[in-house]
Protein backbone atom coordinates (compact mmCIF):
# COMPACT_ATOMS: atom_id res chain seq x y z
CA UNK A 1 0.00 0.00 0.00
CA UNK A 2 1.13 3.55 -0.75
CA UNK A 3 0.72 5.92 2.19
CA UNK A 4 -0.92 9.17 1.10
CA UNK A 5 -1.31 12.55 2.76
CA UNK A 6 -3.83 15.12 1.52
CA UNK A 7 -2.80 18.75 2.02
CA UNK A 8 -5.86 20.89 1.33
CA UNK A 9 -7.30 23.82 3.30
CA UNK A 10 -10.84 23.54 1.89
CA UNK A 11 -12.67 20.82 3.89
CA UNK A 12 -15.12 20.10 1.07
CA UNK A 13 -12.37 19.62 -1.53
CA UNK A 14 -10.35 17.55 0.94
CA UNK A 15 -13.36 15.27 1.46
CA UNK A 16 -13.85 14.86 -2.30
CA UNK A 17 -10.18 13.93 -2.72
CA UNK A 18 -10.53 11.50 0.18
CA UNK A 19 -13.58 9.83 -1.40
CA UNK A 20 -11.88 9.64 -4.79
CA UNK A 21 -8.78 8.07 -3.24
CA UNK A 22 -10.90 5.46 -1.42
CA UNK A 23 -12.19 4.21 -4.78
CA UNK A 24 -8.71 3.23 -5.99
CA UNK A 25 -6.98 0.11 -4.66
CA UNK A 26 -3.38 0.32 -3.54
CA UNK A 27 -3.54 3.57 -1.57
CA UNK A 28 -3.93 4.24 2.15
CA UNK A 29 -4.83 7.70 3.42
CA UNK A 30 -2.67 8.37 6.47
CA UNK A 31 -3.61 12.01 7.10
CA UNK A 32 -5.54 15.01 5.87
CA UNK A 33 -3.98 18.32 6.91
CA UNK A 34 -5.00 21.87 6.13
CA UNK A 35 -1.72 23.78 6.06
CA UNK A 36 1.91 23.40 5.05
CA UNK A 37 2.98 23.75 8.69
CA UNK A 38 0.77 20.81 9.71
CA UNK A 39 2.08 18.78 6.78
CA UNK A 40 5.71 19.33 7.79
CA UNK A 41 4.89 18.45 11.38
CA UNK A 42 3.21 15.20 10.33
CA UNK A 43 6.07 14.21 8.02
CA UNK A 44 8.61 14.40 10.87
CA UNK A 45 7.08 11.37 12.57
CA UNK A 46 5.20 9.49 9.85
CA UNK A 47 5.95 7.59 6.67
CA UNK A 48 4.36 9.07 3.53
CA UNK A 49 5.10 8.11 -0.08
CA UNK A 50 2.67 10.42 -1.90
CA UNK A 51 1.22 13.86 -1.18
CA UNK A 52 -1.89 15.27 -2.88
CA UNK A 53 -1.02 18.94 -2.59
CA UNK A 54 -3.02 22.13 -3.03
CA UNK A 55 -1.15 25.35 -3.81
CA UNK A 56 -3.41 28.14 -2.52
CA UNK A 57 -3.57 27.91 1.27
CA UNK A 58 -3.42 30.31 4.22
CA UNK A 59 0.11 30.93 5.45
CA UNK A 60 2.74 29.05 3.46
CA UNK A 61 1.56 27.94 0.05
CA UNK A 62 1.85 24.47 -1.40
CA UNK A 63 4.95 25.16 -3.48
CA UNK A 64 6.79 25.99 -0.26
CA UNK A 65 6.11 22.45 0.95
CA UNK A 66 7.46 21.17 -2.35
CA UNK A 67 10.61 23.26 -1.81
CA UNK A 68 10.93 21.87 1.72
CA UNK A 69 10.75 18.26 0.47
CA UNK A 70 13.46 18.79 -2.13
CA UNK A 71 15.81 20.79 0.12
CA UNK A 72 15.62 18.06 2.76
CA UNK A 73 16.03 15.24 0.21
CA UNK A 74 12.76 13.61 1.27
CA UNK A 75 11.84 10.86 -1.17
CA UNK A 76 8.16 11.74 -1.30
CA UNK A 77 6.22 12.10 -4.54
CA UNK A 78 3.72 14.89 -5.09
CA UNK A 79 0.62 15.28 -7.23
CA UNK A 80 -0.56 18.87 -7.38
CA UNK A 81 -4.34 19.37 -7.12
CA UNK A 82 -5.09 23.07 -7.41
CA UNK A 83 -6.96 25.90 -9.10
CA UNK A 84 -3.61 27.49 -10.01
CA UNK A 85 -3.36 27.35 -13.79
CA UNK A 86 -0.77 30.06 -14.42
CA UNK A 87 2.31 28.96 -16.28
CA UNK A 88 4.77 30.28 -13.70
CA UNK A 89 3.48 28.00 -10.93
CA UNK A 90 3.06 25.04 -13.28
CA UNK A 91 6.66 25.35 -14.51
CA UNK A 92 7.99 25.67 -10.97
CA UNK A 93 6.06 22.57 -9.87
CA UNK A 94 7.38 20.60 -12.84
CA UNK A 95 10.95 21.73 -12.14
CA UNK A 96 10.58 20.32 -8.64
CA UNK A 97 9.53 16.98 -10.08
CA UNK A 98 5.81 16.67 -9.38
CA UNK A 99 4.30 13.42 -10.62
CA UNK A 100 1.20 15.07 -12.07
CA UNK A 101 -0.66 18.38 -12.03
CA UNK A 102 -4.48 18.44 -11.81
CA UNK A 103 -6.31 21.74 -12.29
CA UNK A 104 -9.60 22.17 -10.43
CA UNK A 105 -12.30 21.42 -11.27
CA UNK A 106 -11.57 17.96 -12.62
CA UNK A 107 -13.50 14.71 -12.91
CA UNK A 108 -12.84 11.44 -11.12
CA UNK A 109 -11.50 9.76 -14.28
CA UNK A 110 -8.65 12.30 -14.48
CA UNK A 111 -7.86 11.73 -10.82
CA UNK A 112 -7.96 7.97 -11.36
CA UNK A 113 -5.63 8.22 -14.36
CA UNK A 114 -3.05 10.10 -12.29
CA UNK A 115 -3.19 7.70 -9.35
CA UNK A 116 -3.16 4.45 -11.34
CA UNK A 117 -0.32 5.66 -13.55
CA UNK A 118 1.64 6.53 -10.41
CA UNK A 119 0.84 3.15 -8.86
CA UNK A 120 2.00 1.24 -11.94
CA UNK A 121 5.17 3.30 -12.18
CA UNK A 122 5.95 2.70 -8.51
CA UNK A 123 5.38 -1.04 -8.78
CA UNK A 124 7.61 -1.32 -11.83
CA UNK A 125 10.38 0.68 -10.17
CA UNK A 126 10.17 -1.43 -7.01
CA UNK A 127 10.50 -4.80 -8.72
CA UNK A 128 13.28 -4.03 -11.21
CA UNK A 129 16.86 -2.87 -10.88
CA UNK A 130 16.97 -1.47 -14.42
CA UNK A 131 14.68 -0.56 -17.30
CA UNK A 132 14.94 -0.88 -21.04
CA UNK A 133 14.47 2.23 -23.17
CA UNK A 134 11.02 1.02 -24.20
CA UNK A 135 9.95 0.45 -20.60
CA UNK A 136 11.22 3.88 -19.62
CA UNK A 137 9.45 5.51 -22.57
CA UNK A 138 6.20 3.84 -21.55
CA UNK A 139 6.57 5.31 -18.08
CA UNK A 140 7.62 8.80 -19.08
CA UNK A 141 5.85 9.43 -22.37
CA UNK A 142 2.67 7.41 -22.44
CA UNK A 143 1.93 6.41 -18.86
CA UNK A 144 -1.75 7.39 -19.13
CA UNK A 145 -2.37 5.02 -22.03
CA UNK A 146 -2.25 1.97 -19.79
CA UNK A 147 -5.35 3.12 -17.92
CA UNK A 148 -7.39 4.33 -20.89
CA UNK A 149 -9.85 1.89 -22.38
CA UNK A 150 -9.85 1.42 -26.12
CA UNK A 151 -13.65 1.17 -26.16
CA UNK A 152 -15.67 4.25 -26.99
CA UNK A 153 -18.32 5.32 -24.47
CA UNK A 154 -21.84 4.17 -25.22
CA UNK A 155 -23.52 6.31 -27.87
CA UNK A 156 -20.33 7.27 -29.72
CA UNK A 157 -19.37 5.78 -33.10
CA UNK A 158 -15.82 5.29 -34.38
CA UNK A 159 -16.65 6.59 -37.88
CA UNK A 160 -18.15 9.80 -36.52
CA UNK A 161 -15.22 10.26 -34.16
CA UNK A 162 -12.91 10.02 -37.17
CA UNK A 163 -14.89 12.78 -38.90
CA UNK A 164 -14.77 14.91 -35.76
CA UNK A 165 -11.02 14.33 -35.52
CA UNK A 166 -10.49 15.35 -39.15
CA UNK A 167 -12.51 18.53 -38.53
CA UNK A 168 -10.39 19.36 -35.50
CA UNK A 169 -7.23 19.02 -37.60
CA UNK A 170 -8.64 21.73 -39.88
CA UNK A 171 -9.63 24.04 -37.02
CA UNK A 172 -6.92 23.43 -34.39
CA UNK A 173 -4.71 26.40 -35.25
CA UNK A 174 -6.96 28.60 -33.14
CA UNK A 175 -9.77 28.10 -30.57
CA UNK A 176 -12.95 26.72 -32.15
CA UNK A 177 -16.56 26.29 -31.07
CA UNK A 178 -18.90 23.30 -31.06
CA UNK A 179 -20.89 24.93 -33.87
CA UNK A 180 -17.81 25.16 -36.08
CA UNK A 181 -17.09 21.45 -35.69
CA UNK A 182 -20.75 20.54 -36.25
CA UNK A 183 -20.82 22.58 -39.46
CA UNK A 184 -17.64 20.97 -40.84
CA UNK A 185 -18.83 17.43 -40.09
CA UNK A 186 -22.49 18.03 -40.96
CA UNK A 187 -24.01 16.77 -37.68
CA UNK A 188 -26.10 18.39 -34.99
CA UNK A 189 -24.56 20.62 -32.36
CA UNK A 190 -25.74 18.24 -29.63
CA UNK A 191 -24.01 15.27 -31.29
CA UNK A 192 -20.80 17.21 -31.85
CA UNK A 193 -20.73 18.25 -28.21
CA UNK A 194 -20.76 14.59 -27.06
CA UNK A 195 -17.63 13.83 -29.06
CA UNK A 196 -15.89 17.04 -28.02
CA UNK A 197 -16.63 16.30 -24.37
CA UNK A 198 -15.11 12.85 -24.82
CA UNK A 199 -11.94 14.39 -26.25
CA UNK A 200 -11.92 16.90 -23.41
CA UNK A 201 -12.06 14.07 -20.87
CA UNK A 202 -9.01 12.51 -22.55
CA UNK A 203 -7.16 15.81 -22.23
CA UNK A 204 -6.88 16.24 -26.01
CA UNK A 205 -9.06 19.33 -25.86
CA UNK A 206 -9.15 22.11 -23.29
CA UNK A 207 -12.36 24.10 -22.95
CA UNK A 208 -12.92 27.71 -22.00
CA UNK A 209 -16.32 29.34 -21.58
CA UNK A 210 -16.75 32.73 -23.24
CA UNK A 211 -19.65 34.78 -21.91
CA UNK A 212 -21.10 37.31 -24.32
CA UNK A 213 -23.51 40.11 -23.57
CA UNK A 214 -26.42 38.38 -25.27
CA UNK A 215 -27.39 34.73 -25.67
CA UNK A 216 -25.85 31.51 -24.40
CA UNK A 217 -22.17 31.17 -23.46
CA UNK A 218 -19.80 29.94 -26.16
CA UNK A 219 -17.51 27.00 -25.43
CA UNK A 220 -14.14 27.51 -27.08
CA UNK A 221 -11.98 24.42 -27.57
CA UNK A 222 -8.19 24.48 -27.72
CA UNK A 223 -6.17 21.57 -29.09
CA UNK A 224 -3.56 20.00 -26.77
CA UNK A 225 -0.93 18.54 -29.10
CA UNK A 226 0.84 16.78 -26.21
CA UNK A 227 -2.19 14.51 -25.67
CA UNK A 228 -2.97 13.96 -29.36
CA UNK A 229 -1.35 10.51 -29.36
CA UNK A 230 -4.19 9.19 -27.15
CA UNK A 231 -6.67 9.29 -30.04
CA UNK A 232 -4.99 6.30 -31.68
CA UNK A 233 -6.67 4.08 -29.07
CA UNK A 234 -10.05 4.85 -30.61
CA UNK A 235 -9.62 5.43 -34.37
Amino acid sequence: MINVMIVEDDPMVAEINKQYLAKIDGFLLTATVHSVADAISFLKNNDVQLILLDIFMPGKQGLELLTYLRKNDLEIDVIIITAASDLERIKKALRYGVVDYLIKPFEFERFKTALIAYLEQTRMMDKQDSLSQQELDNLLLHREESVISEELPKGLARDTLKQIWDAIQELKQQPFSTDEVANVVGISRVSARKYLNFLKDLGILEVKVIYGTVGRPVYQHEFNQFKAHLIKNFL
